[in-house]
């Protein structure tokens, strides 16, 4: 019994000694702590309001629950600060608010140093910029110049906004002394994502950007915080006058690379490059002179631009608008989203030219016009245009015919349009001559009645006598009305008798209403010029005078000039 007593004494002796032993070692290792050093512990128990964390001590730390972003679960290692090696309770004081803020504190210092970015929340709009959140009540400020890439015009839209920023001067307390710059991190992040995106992306790879910004040739397209144009004229194989139809602002879009330089560090991108170039297969579907449809897509000078299908584009010229319509500019026959019909005049695959012709689908009503207007035929028109040189009168949709000023009247100078006729008067003409081949009908209103100047003609020759009334007396002859409309002049050199001189007092012998008989000397109809002459009337008269004393030939007494002037002189003196 006493053996057996002694041996149980013994190892009851041992197992204090252990427990002395490790319990000297514990203390010695907690000696080796001092407070506010950061340790490491294990969570053991949570409820709702503290987490129990053991660090190795005789007692758990307990660490009120509201210290923790996120609430650990059991088992878990976390870093806390230990502050006492006993508190009021007699348990362990440990902190892992303290621990945050010693940590956050050492990554700041140590992000300050090496100019590496540390994130933050833009928390607070202030004077001159923003008060950043840093986490665990430390501050920071971002002055508006650093806070973007592009001016800051709305500070308000930035507040919740988190990122990362370059700690351009540090502050480690709570006071907004700490500088810092997103723009300087968004620099670097954008030069490392060019520098790689120049470095493997290559001509025809297919990319994702986000439509930035508009401007009058494209879109620019963010790469990653730099851009790529997407040029108009590659935004579709067809016709493109505005960017926004085919992309909007914000969207994320799938693009080709058709170039980049790395030099220039400029990229061109492309949307029309996904599908085949529609000009590869144009002969497929397309022939010389296919009736086409298309739509209006431009309007210029010379002519107007039809869509026949996205990226087919053709010219139908201002010539090729009208066959009977005198098209100034194609906006009076167009307008830009019409829908037309067309005719394939010739094209051009490797220029991508194509020549169209809207007239062509249509009759040329100028190949059957000598059937619907004849030469003689009398028409009454409206004036649809008045020029200086005559009046456009419509004869049909499209045919107009000229009445030329001189087509008046047969007797009369017409020297302005306007005292015959005005746009918009309905009056009787006659068709004097048409022209297809031309495309030209002219008209005359004084065809309508005889030509007088003829029936003058018929009446009277060179030679004639003719008797008529003074219209006006000028300094250079004479005018006498001898029918309705004609005049006659009579020269002042042929005012007088053969064997007189003129002098301007002769002139005045002559007053209008007076009637005078004359010799017609010319008739030119078509110049409507006669000339007449009192002088030959009197020639002729003296002619006609002598020979009542001349006999014939069977008489054997023969008369002079000479012996007429003294048988006048007889009857004279007989007079007397």
């Amino acid at each position: 019994m006493a053996t057996e007593n002694s041996v149980e004494k013994s190892e009851v002796d041992k197992t204090n000694e252990m427990q002395n032993l490790l319990q000297e070692e514990y203390f010695k290792s907690l000696d080796e702590i001092e407070e506010g050093q950061i340790v490491s512990g294990q969570v053991v128990q949570v409820n709702d309001e503290f987490v129990f964390v053991d660090v190795g001590y005789k007692s758990e730390g307990r660490i009120p629950i509201i210290e923790f972003t996120e609430i650990p679960t059991v088992g878990e290692t976390v870093s806390v600060v230990f502050v006492s090696k006993e508190g009021k309770s007699g348990q362990v004081v440990v902190s892992k608010q303290k621990a945050d803020l010693k940590i956050r504190t050492e990554h700041l210092k140590e992000a300050a140093e090496k100019q590496e970015p540390i994130e933050g929340t833009f928390s607070k709009v202030i004077k001159g910029g923003f008060e950043i959140d840093l986490m665990y009540d430390l501050k920071g400020f971002c002055p508006l110049s650093k806070a973007d890439l592009i001016r800051v015009e709305e500070p308000e839209s930035y507040i919740g906004i988190k990122d990362f920023f370059i700690i351009d001067k540090l502050h480690t307390g709570t006071r907004l002394k700490s500088v810092l710059s997103r723009r300087a991190y968004l620099e670097k992040a954008i030069k490392v994502k060019k520098e790689e995106f120049f470095s493997k992306v290559q001509v025809d790879d297919e990319i994702e950007g986000i439509v930035k910004s508009f401007t009058s040739f494209g879109a620019f397209v963010d790469l990653g915080g730099f851009d790529g144009l997407l040029h108009i004229n590659d935004m579709s194989w067809g016709h493109v006058t505005r960017p926004k139809d085919y992309v909007k602002k914000g969207d994320k879009i799938k693009l080709k690379v058709i170039h980049i330089d790395k030099d220039t560090q400029k990229i061109n991108l492309s949307l029309k490059h996904f599908t085949e170039d529609p000009w590869m297969t144009f002969e497929d579907r397309y022939q010389l002179d296919d009736i086409v449809d298309g739509k209006v897509t431009k309007i210029t000078d010379f002519g107007v631009f039809i869509e026949l299908e996205e990226g087919i584009e053709g010219l139908a010229h201002i010539s090729e608008l009208s066959w009977v319509k005198r098209v100034t500019h194609p906006r009076e026959v167009v307008s830009i989203g019409d829908s037309v019909k067309s005719k394939i005049l010739g094209y051009d695959t490797g220029e991508k030219k194509i020549s169209l012709g809207m007239k062509q689908v249509t009759n040329n009503p100028w190949d059957t016009i000598e059937e619907r207007f004849k030469e003689g035929m009398r028409i009454n028109a409206e004036v649809v245009k008045i020029t200086n040189a005559g009046a456009f009168v419509n004869l049909e949709e499209g045919i107009d015919g000229f009445l030329h000023v001189d087509d008046i009247s047969w007797v009369r100078k017409t020297k302005n349009i306007k005292s015959f006729c005005n746009e918009g008067d309905t009056i009787e003409v006659i068709i004097t001559r048409v022209e297809p081949e031309n495309r030209r009908i002219r008209l005359g209103v004084k065809q309508l009645e005889g030509n007088p100047w003829q029936t003058l003609k018929d009446s009277y020759s060179r030679g004639s006598v003719i008797t008529g009334e003074v219209t006006s007396v000028t300094d250079f002859g004479v005018f006498v009305k001898v029918i309705a409309g004609i005049e006659g002049l009579i020269s002042k050199f042929n005012l007088v008798g053969p064997d007189e001189d003129f002098d301007d007092s002769i002139l005045g012998k002559f007053t209008v209403g007076d009637k005078v008989t004359a010799i017609v000397t010319d008739i030119n109809i078509n110049a409507q010029k006669l000339s007449l002459s009192i002088k030959d009337y009197l020639r002729k008269s003296q002619q006609s005078e002598m020979s009542k004393y001349i006999h014939d030939d069977e008489n054997e007494n023969t008369f002079t000039f000479a012996d007429l002037l003294k048988e006048k002189d007889k009857d004279q003196g007989s007079d007397k």
